[in-house]
């Protein structure tokens, strides 16, 4: 709850820099691929994965809007390095783990060509990823797997098509900065295996349909 309110007091901050009250939302809904960048850890790799996004849109000028991001939980399958697997005496590329995560993110938007049918935009804000449902198996089987919550600063680029009576398509691609010290530890809570940093760092790639709609 506390972190709910950083973000929705951020987002405050975002509307207040924007001078004036919100004029109109756009509401959506599509896909993310989240897909971490490579050389995540010595010992592990984390794979990609899509699921829903859901969203919302703030304008409170032409070219001046609030973001929220949104989305269905991610899965990755955590998977170990070479070096890893040769001191386990398991096998290169094994899921030894897996985590759900949510990666709720508030940036602020400016558009360039408001109202024609493309208008591409940047937006640059914070996002906070909290991790859970954290299992593991194979050569980690038995053990828990402790992820802490990461915030970051988060990037964005993207363009809205503008069809009649409101309706958007809208394709943007993120990057986010998402770290999180990994450890492994007994169910009694002894260290087994402190993995280190995990530099998940992923490129965001959506593709979502929304509707404007006035306030």
């Amino acid at each position: 709850m506390k972190n709910l309110t950083r973000l929705l007091a951020l987002g405050a901050a975002l509307a207040a820099a924007g001078g004036a009250q919100a004029t109109d939302i756009v509401l959506r809904a599509g896909v993310a691929d989240v897909v971490p960048k490579s050389n995540n850890n010595a010992l592990v790799t984390v794979d990609s994965n899509a699921t829903l996004s859901l969203g919302a849109t703030l304008y409170f000028s032409k070219n001046f809007a609030v973001d929220v991001l949104g989305a269905l939980p991610f899965k990755h399958d955590i998977k170990l390095t070479a070096a890893a697997a040769s001191a386990l005496e398991a096998t290169t590329g094994e899921t030894v783990a897996s985590t759900k995560q949510l990666p709720p993110t508030i940036s602020a938007q400016w558009h360039f060509l408001p109202g024609n049918v493309a208008d591409p935009y940047v937006g640059v804000g914070v996002n906070y990823t909290n991790f859970f449902n954290k299992e593991t198996q194979g050569a980690l089987a038995g053990t828990h797997l402790v992820l802490p919550p990461s915030w970051g600063l988060a990037a964005q680029a993207g363009v809205d098509f503008n069809f009649g009576s409101g309706y958007v398509l809208q394709l943007d691609v993120r990057y986010a900065k998402i770290s999180t010290h990994a450890k492994v530890m007994t169910a009694g809570g002894a260290l087994v295996l402190d993995v280190g940093d995990v530099n998940i760092d992923p490129m965001v790639y959506g593709i979502n349909f929304g509707k404007h709609f006035d306030l």
